[in-house]
């Protein structure tokens, strides 16, 4: 989450550890401020930087006055910079009183009034630039203008305006605001935001998407995918929309339109042993899913993140590196499995080798396999596991089950990435319990790259519980 902080450090507040403790001390340690070296009031910037240094999920920037917030706005798209503003009234210490204010005004009187109440400026200015009301809040010594300024807004029908004192117990109130605010909506949208903004920046030699279009006359460019990164970093608003699910429909049909044209077995044979394979079919499926079908109709959060970060991992050759934004996004997944048990998930394990997992590995695909086939009905023939899923998506004879469907795209993962294939006994009695299918699969090492190993220890309870 990102938090624009407008305050001057007036009225004796402490300039360093002891307020940024009171402010923010739930969302990152401040035992390595050293504030000799940092300053709040000559150096604001300091704090960007350490938030950027210190965590991976949360950055604060600084306007110590209104001339910083004036600069801060002429450098950045505020809507798409910032998920919360938390600002103090009162804004005269340490201000330049020569600069002008926004009315023009030159009169040393008008001038310190501004200051001393520029915050309501700042709100208002917030406001008029699409920044919800509810988003904001002010943390104060001004209290007294806080409610004649609470009670105009109400008169002329803006939103409840929140206000904190600066006092120990309020802190703690605006603490728990400040974490009320980060909502699995919030935490995506600033993944995406973040994400599209890296992707933007890469060398067009990083694009990949190319190798899936058979058809030189569909390629896709760079500049056509800047023009659709630009779209989905746009996507979702700031404003939390009440039906998250039909804005999030929306959103992944944008994501997968591009795969229209693309065929995942355009990929060599090498690339067909990877995980590259594999999110190229999660992908396709996606695309034609959409378009015949309403699957989609109840994606959550983590839906939307994990196909966003399979999808943007397809398009670009990203590195082996698990990124910042796709680090963000993976806190969606409140349940991973720890990463020492990944390891004997993902690793070889003697214990766990019999005839039905002759390689001793800890996946549950047997059972989902299983699971899969006795939805289609299919007990007489083997089959490649998205294969069978997408033939089961098909049947129009079957109501489908729509979350069985999206727990699929999650199995796709893993069995594409294991390279099975699967013996199905000839005798029918035993087909029927489907206790005995017997699962044989390649080796596939998890742990060869970074984002690789977080992205399976991440996903594996949403795939299989």
């Amino acid at each position: 989450m990102n938090i624009l902080w407008i305050e001057d450090f007036g009225g004796g507040l402490d300039r360093g550890k002891a307020t940024l403790n009171l402010m923010f001390q739930d969302l990152i340690s401040f035992d390595n401020w050293d504030e000799d070296e940092l300053s709040l009031l000559s150096k604001p910037s300091d704090l960007e930087k350490f938030f950027k240094d210190n965590s991976a999920l949360h950055c604060v920037f600084l306007c110590r006055h209104y001339f910083d917030y004036f600069e801060f706005k002429a450098n950045n798209k505020l809507a798409k910079s910032i998920d919360v503003v938390i600002i103090d009234i009162r804004l005269d210490n340490n201000t330049d009183f020569d600069q002008p204010i926004p009315n023009g005004s030159n009169d040393p009187q008008e001038k310190a009034k501004f200051h001393i109440n520029a915050g309501f400026y700042i709100f208002n200015d917030l406001v008029h630039l699409g920044i919800p009301a509810d988003k904001m809040c002010f943390m104060t010594g001004e209290m007294n203008s806080f409610a004649g300024f609470s009670e105009k807004c109400a008169d002329i029908y803006i939103p409840k305006v929140i206000g904190f004192e600066k006092s120990p117990a309020e802190y703690e109130k605006l603490r728990k605001w400040i974490k009320e605010q980060e909502s699995d909506y919030t935490i995506l949208r600033r993944g995406i935001i973040n994400g599209c903004q890296y992707l933007l920046n890469l060398p067009e030699d990083k694009l990949r998407f190319e190798d899936f279009i058979k058809e030189p006359e569909k390629q896709t460019s760079i500049e056509d995918l800047r023009d659709y990164l630009d779209v989905l970093v746009n996507f979702l608003p700031l404003r939390e929309p009440e039906a998250t699910a039909s804005l999030y429909k929306l959103f992944i049909r944008t994501l997968a339109h591009e795969w229209e044209a693309a065929e995942p077995n355009a990929l060599d044979k090498q690339n067909k042993q990877s995980e590259l394979y594999a999110f190229a079919w999660i992908m396709k499926m996606t695309r034609n899913w959409l378009a015949h079908s309403k699957i989609f109709e109840q994606l959550n959060a983590q839906d939307v993140a994990y196909l966003f970060i399979v999808n943007m991992r397809a398009m670009f050759d990203l590195g082996d590196q698990l990124l910042a934004y796709e680090n963000h996004l993976l806190s969606l997944f409140s349940t991973p499995i720890a990463a020492d048990e990944m390891k004997v998930k993902a690793g070889e394990n003697p214990k766990k080798r019999n005839d039905r997992n002759p390689t001793g590995r800890d996946l549950p695909l047997v059972e989902n396999y299983a699971a899969l086939l006795k939805k289609t009905g299919n007990t007489w023939q083997a089959i490649n596991f998205h294969d069978a899923l997408n033939n089961l998506q098909k049947n129009k004879d079957k109501e489908n089950d729509n979350s069985f469907l999206i727990k699929g795209l999650y199995q796709t993962f893993w069995f594409l990435t294991s390279s099975g294939g699967v013996f199905i006994p000839p005798n029918e009695e035993q087909v029927k319990d489907f206790a005995v299918l017997n699962y044989q699969f390649k080796h596939f090492d998890y742990q060869k790259s970074e984002y690789l190993f977080e992205l399976a220890r991440h996903i594996y309870n949403r795939s299989f519980s």
